[in-house]
């Protein structure tokens, strides 16, 4: 089976040297940006809190949106940092999956294309602080 690492390769190795310039920049926001006409700003990620699960824990529902609006920008291998991530309800994985520490996968490395939003609930006792971590388009 293909790593990340090693699709990421591919992809790089097939881009022009100006792109890399692109990427040295998107990277010191901990960002990556993986060909032009794609941006850091052009994914979102936001959550708030729901209503409590019966138990009594609360819930907090995510969204995850490109924002893209010039090109053909879909963004996939979005990766979110997310600490010790763990949820006290089933998170379907194709959407979002803890792979280590501090590093969660959004919908299966698949493409997110340009308006869409990809949405989840999970719960525990204190919300994460997730953010976008890396990506490429």
């Amino acid at each position: 089976m293909e790593t990340s690492r090693q699709k990421c390769k591919e992809v790089l190795s097939n881009l022009p040297w100006e792109t890399f310039i692109r990427l040295e920049v998107a990277r010191r926001d901990n960002k990556m940006v993986a060909v032009e006409g794609c941006t850091p700003t052009d994914i979102t990620l936001s959550q708030s809190p729901t209503e409590k699960l019966p138990s009594g824990i609360p819930t907090y529902t995510v969204e995850i949106t490109n924002e893209c609006t010039s090109g053909p920008c879909a963004i996939f291998n979005i990766h979110v940092s997310c600490g010790s991530f763990a949820s006290a309800i089933l998170i379907n994985p194709d959407i979002f999956r803890r792979l280590a520490i501090d590093d969660c996968l959004v919908n299966n490395g698949q493409p997110l294309q340009p308006g869409v939003t990809l949405s989840f609930k999970y719960a525990t006792t204190f919300s994460y602080n997730l953010s976008v971590k890396n990506f490429l388009c």
